[in-house]
């Protein structure tokens, strides 16, 4: 039932096929049976999943589901949930119990959804492979050697081994988008502010989004216009009216996508992109002319630009959001310190791994006197530049189109010894999160070592609904999102 899609498990609900007991149930064997596999979950709430199933079914009983009630679902370690473990993948937050939810718990509590555990993720948000997390790295469930991508490897992995059929991630630079490609599903970011941040911990705050992963671009519509609303406790959180994203997600028809322009950015299919990534990405844009779109060259200048302005800005915020751990409210402390400054030496040293002290180094120095001027208000004016070219292409097109990563998974480890290597996982990526733009990923073929790989739509402000039905139209006549990895 877990690989059904999101529609099917909700009609077999209402109709009392099957209950919301059975249905969480059924998650928590599948994730004790493939969790050793590939390790996803870093913790499995068994008797708040089974309390808030039967809770479920009390409302489905009496004619109150929605879409979501009953559904399990997995949140990502990075957002706090009242009751249960928030470790945010780090030794840092390791044994830390938050008191509250964040807006996205909450929503998605109020929709009935069925929350079985958080997922494993780079630490704090921090890597594209999820090779950083305190807690071991998460490996991807089509090759067990390779990574999943990151920083939601965790939610993107247990979604593609079906151990739950949705799961929450976020995406401060790329972190849903490619490890939804690098796993074989899809996975949507929305413009910036559509998803409150209250309770989803900081990295960079003017980047970080909350967003969904499924199986399907219909499935992630569901998640998404339960997850999405304004919230007052989020000075970002954008006043809109709530809208459902699936609207476009219609039955199929002869030339569902005529009059559809996808822009293809000539600085996307230049040097970079390996050969068996780029096949598939051709024949994925094949398939929407196929459909009735129309494909257009536009052009992003700026766009190889954008990782050493990303790479500027996020770490400058994290720096002043990972100041707050201190080793005196809450978090790791030292056992054994000699005053308050050494505890507080001491407590970071050992509580922080070292992408994140990378980080907050290079972030630190970008602040510093002296060189604010010189790195941090450039890479500002150059975040502007991006936002502005996305906006010329987006007058010659309706969405753009192209790869999400220039390569299928790599091997665990293989980059780990060379941080500017794996910075460039995002190239393709990072652009869209500086803009504040919504974008997702979907499958689009396999590659090398049959191993996933994912296309990247990217829309304009608001065009959720857009891109959604754009893929959806798109799987309706091909099967990749419907693959599922051996032995799961």
């Amino acid at each position: 039932m877990i690989d059904s899609s999101l529609k099917d498990i909700a009609a077999a609900l209402r109709d009392r096929k099957v209950s919301a007991v059975e249905l969480a149930t059924e998650s928590l064997a599948r994730i004790d049976a493939g969790n050793p596999k590939i390790n996803a979950f870093v913790t499995t709430d068994r008797d708040g999943a089974l309390a808030a199933a039967r809770a479920a079914d009390e409302r489905l009983a009496a004619g109150q589901g929605g879409p979501l009630t009953g559904i399990p679902l997995a949140h990502k370690d990075v957002f706090c949930t009242e009751g249960v473990l928030t470790t945010c993948g780090s030794k840092m937050l390791a044994n830390f119990v938050s008191p509250y939810d964040a807006h996205v718990v909450s929503l998605l509590k109020a929709a009935g959804a069925v929350m079985v555990g958080k997922t494993n993720m780079d630490e704090f948000a921090m890597g594209s492979s999820n090779e950083n997390s305190h807690f071991g790295p998460t490996r991807n469930p089509w090759n067990a050697g390779k990574v999943p991508g990151g920083s939601s490897g965790g939610s993107a992995a247990a979604v593609a081994a079906r151990l739950v059929p949705i799961a929450t991630g976020t995406d401060t630079g790329g972190s849903i988008r490619q490890p939804a490609a690098l796993c074989g599903i899809t996975g949507i970011k929305p413009t910036y502010g559509t998803v409150s941040r209250y309770g989803m911990i900081a990295y960079a705050s003017s980047l970080d989004q909350g967003g969904a992963f499924a199986r399907s671009a219909e499935d992630c519509a569901v998640l998404l216009s339960a997850m999405a609303g304004h919230d007052p406790r989020d000075s970002t959180s954008l006043e809109r009216d709530s809208e459902d994203f699936g609207r476009e997600c219609t039955p199929a028809d002869a030339q569902p996508l005529a009059g559809l322009r996808i822009g293809l950015p000539k600085e996307f299919f230049a040097e970079g992109m390996e050969g068996d990534v780029r096949a598939a990405v051709d024949a994925a844009l094949a398939e929407y002319r196929k459909l009735g779109a129309t494909t257009v060259e536009v052009s992003l200048p700026n766009a190889r630009l954008a990782i050493p302005a990303y790479y500027v800005i996020a770490p400058a915020e994290a720096s002043s959001n990972l100041s707050r751990f201190d080793g005196v409210r809450y978090g790791h402390r030292a056992a054994e310190y000699g005053d308050l400054n050494d505890m507080y030496c001491k407590s970071r040293a050992q509580g922080f791994g070292g992408e994140v002290k990378r980080r907050i180094l290079v972030g630190t120095y970008v602040l510093s006197h002296g060189y604010y001027d010189a790195y941090y208000i450039k890479a500002q004016k150059l975040r502007r530049l991006i936002a502005n070219d996305f906006a010329a292409a987006f007058e010659q097109c309706d969405v753009i189109a192209g790869p999400v990563s220039p390569t299928v998974a790599f091997g665990i480890g293989e980059k780990s010894d060379d941080p500017v290597q794996m910075y460039l996982s995002d190239i393709y990526t990072i652009a869209v999160n500086l803009a504040g733009l919504p974008a997702l990923s979907h499958p689009a073929g396999f590659g090398t070592g049959n191993l996933p790989v994912g296309l990247q739509l990217i829309g304009n402000y608001f065009d959720e609904a857009r891109l959604l039905g754009t893929a959806h139209r798109f799987q309706q006549t091909t099967d990749w999102h419907l693959r599922v990895p051996a032995g799961f």
